[in-house]
């Protein structure tokens, strides 16, 4: 079986996800181009448009990469991914996940977990996610939908090696409402 990992769309009463396109970046990079949302994140500067050009372009190559677009407002808010599909451990992880500041705190980023997981359960039984050591509040925002740490690991990120947590969620356990 072939599965997909870029679904046409992912939506509930407050996000949509459509898979990434070319034509997003600008939407995108206006969310990206806050220096705020990656003062945590191992790449401090993603905000500036060429580091920022450099991230969207690998996120498309991917194709497993989605804009989080706000139902309400029909403004975009951020992005997130699939990665690292392993059908041996039958595991995916989430994450490159970018949200903007206005939308921090409130029900989006959960609401945005909550459809990236309710897919990816269909298809595998755990469900990864890698936070740089030093961004604690993704580390908390993690911990809230239900996921457990499970070990430090280290990312190679253009040519940095830089500390992360792991965190997972299993199927049996999911309960995310």
């Amino acid at each position: 079986m072939t599965l997909n990992w870029n679904p046409e769309v992912l939506e509930d009463e407050l996000t949509k996800l459509v898979p990434l396109r070319a034509s997003d970046f600008e939407a995108l990079f206006e969310v990206a181009s806050d220096p705020l949302i990656w003062e945590q994140h191992p790449a401090k500067n993603r905000y500036q448009r060429d580091v920022f050009k450099a991230f969207f372009e690998g996120a498309l190559a991917t194709n497993s990469s989605f804009i989080i677009w706000d139902k309400l407002t029909g403004k975009a808010i951020g992005s997130t991914r699939y990665y690292d599909f392993k059908s041996e451990s039958s595991s995916i992880a989430i994450g490159f996940t970018f949200i903007s500041r206005a939308y921090w705190g409130g029900p989006y980023n959960r609401a945005t977990k909550k459809l990236l997981l309710d897919y990816a359960f269909q298809f595998v039984d755990q469900v990864f996610f890698h936070i740089g050591a030093n961004n604690t509040r993704s580390q908390k925002a993690i911990l809230k939908i239900g996921a457990m740490k499970v070990r430090d690991v280290d990312f190679d990120l253009a040519g940095q090696v830089l500390p992360h947590y792991e965190y997972v969620i299993h199927k049996n356990e999911y309960v995310l409402s």
